[in-house]
């Protein structure tokens, strides 16, 4: 009896360290489910790709670090950039590929492409994800060239980003369980000073979900999840917000 249930138990989900990368691939299939695990980084790719301007210059490139399964790349279309994407989760990338990018398999902290080649460097709800964010953003500011665009969004060194990010919202249906540790969080004073050693002058500003929104959406998903009814609706967007306590954008150009 005790072999039976214990091969059982191996057969339940497995229990992972917080920020554990064999997190994503347990949740390959949540990606491109609008109402899934993954359905804020959708609203927060939106609002990423609208930091970016259109292309100025043919075989414009775009990196997009941290890229997951693609969810820039829809948000890109007709923006003229070619998409590389560079991420460790082999499964994520297999996605990523069939929606458009050219993934690359590799570390933020050591990405393998050249210096100065990238027009715009992505760096989407990363460096939260880190043990050493200063090193990838280093790498965003090599990869970028003069005049090259730093667009990021990440999650901020507080206490209070500690409790909505991860004591509450950790308790919603829609938030995978361990996926944030909060002792990665990012000062974003620090964040500032950094990319400023490489010259890159980011600028800042507070982002959340619209409210409305957000709770819309939260509505029609326990209703949806009640009656096995697919979640239909607007998602919500993600506005700006004064505070830069809990999640913020950055843009920023690197000079030279």
């Amino acid at each position: 009896m005790r072999d039976v249930a214990a091969a059982a138990a191996s057969t339940g989900p497995r229990v992972l360290p917080r920020n554990d990368p064999r997190q994503y691939d347990d949740l390959a299939g949540e990606w491109w489910r609008p109402d899934g695990a993954f359905a804020m980084l959708h609203w927060l790719a939106a609002a990423r790709a609208a930091l970016v301007p259109p292309s100025t210059r043919p075989d414009a490139l775009l990196v997009d670090l941290g890229c997951g399964a693609g969810l820039l790349a829809p948000h890109l279309v007709g923006k003229g950039y070619r998409h590389v994407g560079v991420d460790v989760t082999r499964s994520a990338l297999v996605q990523a590929a069939e929606h458009g990018v050219c993934v690359v398999q590799g570390d933020a902290t050591a990405v393998p492409l050249p210096d100065g080649c990238a027009d715009v460097v992505s760096a989407g709800e990363l460096l939260e994800h880190v043990p050493a964010w200063p090193r990838v953003v280093a790498e965003a500011c090599r990869l970028l060239r003069p005049g090259g665009l730093l667009v990021l969004d990440t999650l901020n060194d507080t206490a209070l980003a500690r409790l909505v990010a991860v004591r509450i919202a950790e308790r919603l249906p829609t938030v995978p369980r361990g996926i944030h540790d909060p002792r990665l969080f990012v000062d974003a004073r620090a964040l500032v000073a950094e990319c400023a050693r490489h010259g890159v002058d980011l600028r800042l500003r507070g982002i959340r979900p619209q409210a409305g929104g957000l709770v819309a959406w939260l509505l029609r998903r326990a209703r949806a999840a009640r009656t096995g009814a697919t979640s239909t609706g607007r998602a919500p967007r993600i506005v700006p917000t004064r505070s830069t306590a809990v999640l913020y954008q950055g843009r920023g150009v690197r000079s030279g």
